[in-house]
């Protein structure tokens, strides 16, 4: 077998080599001609799977090691039955732990209380129901908004958009939808902007165009919005404007734990032994990370300890610095550096890897939801 994988893919080679030649190719750089002769494609987001790309070649297998599948056209894979496989919720521990440590940086730089706070959750599926979790473990009034969801339950949880953008805080982790009855392209339009209240934090780590980027630049100062962007629209081309006016921004990274690029490739592997009678026989294993012991500060508030333990793990400034180095490139330049911050991006580790030490009562119920360990 002849297996086309996105360079990027971690662990592409030791999982499916065995099943024959694995050939590691950048990810815009996959086309039609280099998939002359392969029977098996496995992407990221960045390259799109369509009719254009596979017209005329043997593929049989398509994975992507991701959580979104807006990239691919599956009516026309169903079509030539060319068996499909995502990675649906591989990294749904890391996007939640980014949010929270980018939302506590800025809470405690910010100086503000989470007390009678509130946050919307846009979008409850794998991510967004961890984001309610750990929302509620901090004390955070939640309000749930998910149209299919809600039909689908009949559930009184769930709240009109309108109301949930009402919230202090505001986080979107839907796809990518173009059309339909829940569309999300554009799902935060120039008129939702205006509606919202003044001074919130806006997070989104979903998928650039789900939130206008145009319009979004156009009210942030006025309406002095904490915003926290992972995602872009048109990339890997960024709004330099935009990536100016943001707290915190990031080069669609938000995903990037080891453990979550590793449960990508490993889904990915499994449906690919089940497609060929196989019995997977491959297991990453993951080695602990070095300093894995964080000691609690003491008479601090809740906000800025969770930012010193969050932080001891994932630096998100470091990202937020090399991020904005986008300003002192050419414009011709700067998508291919984009790029580049990804394919050289020093996976992080997960919360699940770190042990606190002298937690009180309260912050270790708190850190239990977020799923550390503890050392005595």
């Amino acid at each position: 077998m002849k297996i086309i994988c996105d360079e990027n893919i971690s662990f592409a080679e030791a999982a499916f080599s065995q099943f024959g030649k694995v050939e590691l190719l950048q990810g815009r750089k996959i086309n039609n001609a280099a998939l002359n002769k392969a029977d098996v494609l496995i992407v990221r987001s960045i390259t799109k799977v369509d009719k254009s790309l596979l017209e005329n070649t043997n593929i049989k297998f398509v994975g992507t090691a991701t959580i979104g599948t807006d990239h691919v056209d599956i009516n026309y894979l169903n079509k030539r039955n060319i068996k499909f496989a995502d990675a649906a919720g591989c990294n749904s521990d890391a996007v939640t732990e980014y949010l929270f440590t980018a939302l506590f940086r800025i809470l405690a730089d910010k100086n503000i209380s989470l007390k009678n706070k509130s946050m919307g959750v846009i979008g409850v599926g794998n991510i967004g129901s961890r984001v309610v979790k750990l929302a509620k473990a901090v004390g955070l009034e939640v309000i749930m908004n998910d149209p299919p969801l809600q039909r689908k339950t009949s559930s009184k949880d769930y709240a009109p958009l309108e109301e949930a953008l009402q919230a202090d805080i505001v986080t979107f982790h839907v796809p990518l939808t173009l059309d339909g009855k829940d569309k999300t392209i554009h799902l935060l339009d120039q008129k939702k902007i205006k509606s919202m209240k003044d001074g919130i934090i806006l997070i989104n780590a979903s998928r650039g165009p789900v939130v206008d980027n145009t319009a979004l630049s156009s009210f942030i100062d006025k309406k002095k919005l904490n915003v926290v962007l992972d995602v872009w629209e048109h990339e890997p081309e960024v709004d330099i404007n935009l990536l100016n006016q943001t707290l915190i921004a990031t080069p669609h990274i938000a995903g990037y734990s080891l453990e979550g690029k590793v449960n990508g490739t490993y889904l990915i592997y499994k449906n690919f032994c089940n497609f060929l009678g196989e019995t997977p026989t491959w297991q990453p294993t993951l080695a602990m990370p070095e300093d894995s012991l964080i000691t609690a500060e003491e008479n601090k508030s809740i906000e800025e300890t969770l930012n010193f333990i969050f932080s001891q793990v994932y630096q998100i400034r470091r990202d937020d610095k090399k991020m904005r180095h986008l300003y002192d490139l050419d414009a011709k330049i700067r998508p291919s550096y984009f790029d580049l911050m990804r394919k050289e991006y020093p996976y992080r580790r997960e919360f699940n890897n770190y042990f606190v030490k002298n937690p009180s009562t309260q912050l270790k119920k708190i850190l239990e939801a977020f799923r550390f360990n503890f050392a005595y």
